[in-house]
């Protein structure tokens, strides 16, 4: 069974593919999540390298956890899914 729903967030830029792979497979999944555009957005850029010490997209938070990549086995452990 899928975990209580936990807040999903993906920091990413409209050009990148991995961001693109993350945000298909979050909508094939039926995940909510909030699409941050870090390209347009200094200051949640600024928030997404203090948390995850990367500057490259996509950064996905699930609740607490954050996850560098489209890290598709982190994803799904992070949100319960089988």
């Amino acid at each position: 069974m899928a975990k209580a729903k936990q807040k999903v967030i993906i920091y990413s830029t409209p050009t990148c593919p991995y961001c693109k792979m993350a945000k298909e497979f979050f909508k094939a999944n039926k995940v909510e999540f909030d699409d941050i555009d870090v390209s347009a957005n200094r200051e949640a850029a600024e928030h997404m390298i203090e948390k995850s010490g990367q500057m490259g997209v996509p950064v996905i938070e699930i609740g607490e956890e954050i996850i560098v990549g489209f890290d598709k086995p982190a994803i799904k452990k992070a949100l319960g899914l089988a």
